[in-house]
Order: C-alpha cells, then structure tokens, then sequence
C-alpha cells in the first residue's frame, strides 16, 4: 500500500469500528492528518473523555494512554505501539516517591503529568508544562516537592520565589540534551529568529528563549507572531508541523538531536493493525490505580 491507500484504510476501518483516533503533537504527519485529535497527553485526555466513540486508540506514549484510561475508565484504551514508553516518567516509582514524602512529610507532592499511573497514586496534584506554574502557585501550602522534571520544576520556582521547591533529579533526556552554546550557535547562524523553548529544557537554555511555554502555547506563539523565523526549542516534530500550518514562515529545529525516539516508534502501520484489531495493546488498570490516581488529575482540573 502507498501512504495514501494505507490512510484511507485507516479512515474506513475506525469509521466502521467506531474508533477515536488520538494523536500526540509530536507524532509523524502522516499519522496527526487521521486522528480525530491532536494535541498534549492532557487535552488528548479530556478529548477522549467527550468522544462518543467507547474505543480510544492513542498514537503516542504509555502514560499518556494510562491517563486516557484513569479519566475514562469505562472505555476502551489501546496503545498504537505497546514499546512507545517514555524515560522520564519511567526515571521515579512509587516506593521511591513514598520514601521521600516520608523524610519531608510537609511537602505536597505535585506530580508532572508524564508520570505512571502507579506513582500517580501517592501524589496530590497532577500539572501539565502549561498550567504548572499557575497550578503551584494555587495551592495553600508553601513547601512543594516537584516531580519528575527538574528543569520545570526550576522554571517553576523561578516564577514562583514565595513558594518553597524541592526537586529531584530527573527529566526529560531528550530536551535536556539541547545545551546553552547550541542555541548561541543557532542565534549566531539565524539572527532574526526567535527562539521559542520548553520548559523542559535546561535553566541555560531557558535563560536564552525570547519565549518559553509548552507545545501548544509554542505552536500558538508561531502562528501569531509576525516574525518570519524561529528556532524552536522542542521535539523535532514541532518545526516540521509548524512548517505544513505556515509555509511562509521557517521553522529550524533548535538542535538536530531533538528527536524523541519513542514519539517516532509509532508508525502508520501500527495504526492500521490496532485499528484492524492484530496490533497494539489494551490498558489495563485496577479499579483501585484508577480511583487514587485519578484524585491528583482531578485537583489539577480544579485548580487549573
């Protein structure tokens, strides 16, 4: 089959099997044009909550699908690639989080979502990289122990200097690999891009954004902008996406290595054979994961 035929079976085959679509911003193009949505781990969760469809394929990565299945536990959630996981929220579990809630047991643990659902489970709120900042800043008490992403939980401090930070080493290798001399090398070879970051990347790297912000809110800020040029400080994808929205922009990735191996494990096979039903994988979880780790995202949604 060509891309094309491969895309129009998938088209047909969910339309017959009622199947949602999902698909994480970083996921190759080919795969975004059939999704039913597209978006960050959390907007794809409340999106799969309001689809009508009871089946809920997610192109992206292991917790990402577990949070689909906490928030909508009555459907059915598979997984496109079952070998799609992700390094940070794999870097803490539960016994090693547990073990420092009771050495500082004033803390509130808040919990980024790219997390398991297992270790969800002893935190108090879940944030995403967009309303973290304002989600620390809501709660009462002021000692905070940030998990898993140091650099977030950096940027966040930074922002929020009356709250009290603890963070532990951790985060994510593929934004942490972009370095300070990488960005000056690129600013040097583009001078009038604007450099647009994570808050995953490093507290160097941040120091030399002209904006910093989530996915969603980099993709908002390049649309919006008037500038023609930029430099975008998140997965590789984000710049080849931004490229089909707006061909009379350039987008330059601001390091080749931004290329997250497990978002690329994904590919449109994978997606035809889960839909087909000879692939992917359903997410199981026990009625009591499900009840307690749902209680830190449903304290995000209140407070965000």
């Amino acid at each position: 089959m060509t891309i094309a035929e491969l895309q129009q079976a998938i088209l047909t085959l969910k339309k017959e099997k009622d199947v949602c679509i999902l698909a994480h911003s970083y996921q190759a193009k080919e795969i975004i044009v059939i999704a039913d949505f597209t978006g960050d781990s959390y907007a794809l969760s409340v999106q799969a909550k309001k689809a009508p469809q009871a089946t809920v394929l997610l192109c992206g990565v292991r917790f990402m699908a577990e949070t689909v299945k906490i928030l909508s536990p009555q459907k059915t959630v598979l997984l496109a690639n079952p070998a799609a996981g992700c390094p940070m929220a794999e870097q803490m579990d539960k016994e090693l989080i547990e073990g420092v809630k009771r050495r500082y047991p004033d803390y509130t643990v808040v919990a980024y979502i790219n997390t398991t659902a297992e270790l969800k489970t002893v935190c108090d709120v879940c944030v995403t990289s967009s309303s973290a900042v304002k989600i620390v800043k809501s709660v009462p008490e002021k000692n905070i122990l940030f998990i898993p992403d140091c650099n977030l939980g950096d940027y966040v401090a930074k922002q929020l200097p009356e709250k009290n930070l603890k963070l532990l080493q951790g985060g994510c290798p593929i934004h942490a690999r972009v370095s300070a001399e990488e960005v000056r090398q690129a600013k040097r070879r583009h001078p009038a891009a604007e450099v647009l970051a994570h808050p995953e990347c490093r507290p160097e790297v941040l120091s030399l954004a002209d904006f910093i912000g989530s996915t969603s809110a980099i993709v908002a800020h390049a649309r919006a902008s008037h500038n023609r040029e930029f430099l975008i400080g998140t997965e590789i994808s984000i710049a080849q996406h931004l490229a089909f929205d707006c061909p009379d922009k350039r987008f330059i990735p601001l390091s080749k290595d931004l290329i997250c191996p497990n978002m690329k494990a994904t590919s449109l096979a994978d997606v035809y054979r889960a839909v087909a039903g000879s692939g992917g994988e359903e997410i199981t979880l026990s009625d009591e994961t499900i009840r307690l780790a749902r209680r830190c995202l449903d304290r995000m949604i209140e407070l965000g």
